[in-house]
């Protein structure tokens, strides 16, 4: 299997990092792993922060695995697929643990979907974001209730609409980042004082912190469920299938 998910546990934090050779994409495998290794760090009680991040210094995340979409063949399929990232969404905001994103590079699709479900992010200057699902024929449903909570329906439409890369202090000005550094060391040494800093404190306050910063949001387990079902429809489309197969010839 292509890809890896691991995490580690030091002094109170939990850093999580996945892999894939492709810009860091996901396939359904990865997703299920991730969700799971989030939510087994949230019922960790000698963990008190959670630090999301990949590998690598180039993309953060290229979103959804185009090869595993270009062989989506059946309704059930798909949804399977988009449920990926609902379960990772949804892990994310039933963790009790604070999670802090570490983007170091350009982010796409689902993977704008991670960063705004993590409860603070940082990220480097080259860290642009894009949603491309329209162009694709899916658009970004599963995703779309975290990005809108997190900067907004004005420019979460502006996102979804013209699926063009939005500059890191875009992304910043915002709310999708919160802070973005001139270099990855930067941004390290930033991700790495604000998580020793939440380890040393009370994890029953950050605990319901956190439920208050989620409210409204109680019933998001059949919303994106939902979500993954137009998806899942959508992306049997030819139209689909042609723009995938396309995009791969035309990166060969």
């Amino acid at each position: 299997m292509e890809g890896k998910v691991t995490s580690l546990n030091h002094d109170k934090i939990c850093r999580i990092s996945f892999y894939h050779p492709k810009r860091n994409s996901l396939p359904s495998s990865l997703l299920n792993e991730l969700a799971e290794t989030i939510t087994n760090a949230g019922n960790n009680e000698d963990v008190i922060v959670i630090v999301l991040q990949s590998e690598g210094e180039k993309a953060f995340c290229a979103g959804a695995s185009f090869d595993e979409l270009i062989a989506i063949s059946d309704f059930e399929t798909g949804e399977n697929f988009f449920m990926g990232f609902a379960k990772v969404i949804n892990a994310m905001r039933k963790s009790p643990k604070f999670i802090i994103t570490r983007v170091q590079g350009k982010v796409v699709g689902g993977g704008v979907g991670i960063v705004a479900a993590s409860d603070y992010s940082f990220a480097a200057e080259n860290a642009s974001a894009k949603l491309s699902e329209l162009a694709l024929g899916i658009g970004p449903f599963v995703v779309g209730p975290a990005v809108e909570r997190k900067i907004g329906k004005s420019a979460f439409s502006e996102m979804s609409i013209d699926f063009e890369w939005k500059a890191s202090r875009w992304c910043e000005q915002k709310g999708l980042f919160n802070k973005v550094f001139p270099s990855i060391d930067e941004m390290d040494k930033a991700v790495n004082e604000l998580s020793a800093s939440l380890s040393k404190g009370s994890p029953d306050a950050m605990k319901e912190l956190k439920k208050v910063l989620w409210e409204g949001t109680e019933d998001w387990d059949s919303l994106l469920e939902n979500r993954a079902e137009i998806s899942g429809n959508l992306v049997l489309s030819n139209f689909t299938k042609n723009y995938i197969k396309n995009f791969k010839e035309n990166k060969q």
